[in-house]
């Protein structure tokens, strides 16, 4: 009993060294390619939200807008206040390109909808495939989808 106590006492240690090592020694990332898709404002926010924290940790962060998110880079896009801070997804988003995020929508977006890039906020562009690709593929950029 007393050697099994030992051993675990061990393994403890040692999983809590090797994770406080490896979170010492995690680098930071340097761009973030947030894909936001879901067409629910709480998970819109979230994502903005998220993607703000990490743009104040100093990563690059670029926004691909797909599906119903893509209407969050309308000019007519007004939705609804999300507490507890009394913005909306749209006024995050234009926060952090403000800060300098790279804002597009899908490829797919505008010619599978009733609108046109004229009618996209200011500083939002239509991605290229290709150049969505090279992000995903980057060993320096991280991928994350709401």
């Amino acid at each position: 009993m007393k050697n099994k106590r030992l051993a675990t006492l061990a393994l403890g240690t040692a999983l809590l060294t090797t994770g406080a090592q490896a979170q010492e020694h995690t680098p930071n990332i340097k761009d973030a390619l947030v894909i936001v898709n879901s067409g629910s404002l709480q998970t819109q926010g979230m994502a903005m939200v998220l993607a703000s924290a990490m743009q104040a940790q100093g990563t690059s962060i670029n926004i691909l807008l797909c599906d119903k998110a893509g209407d969050l880079a309308l000019q007519e896009t007004q939705s609804a206040v999300l507490q507890p801070k009394g913005v909306t997804p749209e006024q995050l988003l234009a926060k952090l390109q403000q800060a300098g995020a790279k804002v597009d929508v899908c490829a797919l977006y505008l010619p599978n909808s009733t609108h046109n890039k004229d009618q996209l906020r200011a500083g939002v562009g239509v991605a290229m495939p290709a150049d969505i690709a090279q992000q995903m593929t980057n060993i320096n950029t991280r991928v994350f989808n709401f």
